[in-house]
C-alpha cells in the first residue's frame, strides 16, 4: 500500500465535501496525509463549516488559482452536475490525476470535459463511510503504473479495491456488487465484502438500516431504480410471505416431532 505520511508531495482537492469525500478524507488523515495538503470545492456553506470545524480543511466556495497546485482531483459530485462542474475546475488542474466517484458518468465524458485522459472512474459502496467498504477501480489508458499506485493509497483508506480491466463493468457493479460480466473470483469478492460491509455499517450506525439506505437513495439514481422495481414485483410481500410459510413450518415441526407420548 502507498504509505501516505511520506508523500509529502502529495496534493489532493475534492470538488464536492459529502459523505463521501468525508470518508475519504478522514481515512487520508488518519493514515498520515497532512490537512494542508487536501482542499476542498464545496458550493455549500452548511458542508464547507463541518469540514473545517472537523478537520480544519481549507473549503472554498468556487474553484480557484489554488487547485493548481493538486496533484490529484477526486470528484466526488451527483452524477447531474459533474460536466457543469467540471469545466470551470480544468482550467486551473489539468497537470492533475482525477479520481471520480459519481456513479454512472463514463471515462470518457470526463475525459473530455477536463482535457485529460488520467483519469480513473471509481464504485465504492456505502460502507467505505466506515473504512469497511470495497470500491471497484477502472483506469484510461494515461494512467500510469504510479498513478495506479496513488490512487490504490486513496482508495484503500476506505476499504478494499479491485480493479477491472472493462468499464462497462462497472454498471454491473453499480448495480448490485457480484451480478453482470465480472469473473466469479471478482463476484464473489464484491459480494461478500458487499455483504459484510453492509452488516458493519448497520451494526456501527446508530440508526435504523431503512434510514441508512434512504441517504444513498437519490430520486432518479441507480439505488430509486433498483428499488422501484422491487417495489413493481411486489418483492417485498413475497420476502413477507416466505417468513411466513418458515414458521409456519416450525409450528408443524413441534406438532408432529413435539409429542410426549412414548
Amino acid at each position: 500500500m502507498t504509505n501516505l505520511s511520506t508523500a509529502h508531495s502529495e496534493r489532493i482537492a475534492f470538488i464536492g465535501g459529502g459523505n463521501m469525500a468525508s470518508a475519504i478524507i478522514g481515512g487520508l488523515i488518519r493514515r498520515g496525509l497532512l490537512v494542508g495538503q487536501i482542499q476542498v470545492v464545496e458550493p455549500w456553506a452548511e458542508q464547507r463549516a463541518r469540514l473545517q470545524a472537523q478537520w480544519d480543511i481549507q473549503a472554498h466556495e468556487a474553484p480557484g488559482a489554488s487547485l493548481s497546485a493538486a496533484t490529484l482531483v477526486v470528484w466526488a459530485v451527483k452524477p447531474q452536475v459533474f460536466r457543469e462542474a467540471a469545466l470551470p475546475v480544468r482550467v486551473h488542474a489539468r497537470q492533475a490525476l482525477h479520481l471520480s466517484v459519481a456513479a454512472g458518468i463514463r471515462s470518457e465524458s470526463i475525459a473530455q470535459w477536463l482535457e485529460s485522459q488520467r483519469v480513473v472512474r471509481a464504485m465504492p459502496n456505502t460502507p467505505a463511510l466506515i473504512g469497511k467498504g470495497i470500491t471497484a477501480l477502472f483506469a484510461r489508458v494515461g494512467v500510469t503504473a504510479a498513478e495506479r499506485l496513488v490512487i490504490e493509497g486513496v482508495v484503500q483508506t476506505t476499504g478494499d479495491f479491485l480493479w477491472l480491466a472493462d468499464e462497462t463493468q462497472l454498471d454491473a457493479v453499480t448495480a448490485l456488487s457480484g451480478s453482470g460480466p465480472l469473473s466469479r473470483a471478482q463476484a464473489h469478492q464484491l459480494a461478500v465484502a458487499t455483504f459484510v460491509g453492509a452488516s458493519a455499517l448497520a451494526q456501527d450506525s446508530s440508526e435504523p438500516p431503512e434510514v441508512l439506505r434512504a441517504r444513498v437513495t437519490s430520486k432518479g439514481g441507480t439505488t430509486y431504480a433498483a428499488l422501484s422495481s422491487l417495489d413493481e414485483d411486489q418483492v417485498r410481500q413475497h420476502f413477507i410471505r416466505a417468513m411466513q410459510a418458515a414458521r409456519q413450518r416450525a409450528s408443524e415441526m413441534g406438532d408432529e416431532f413435539g409429542s410426549s407420548q412414548a
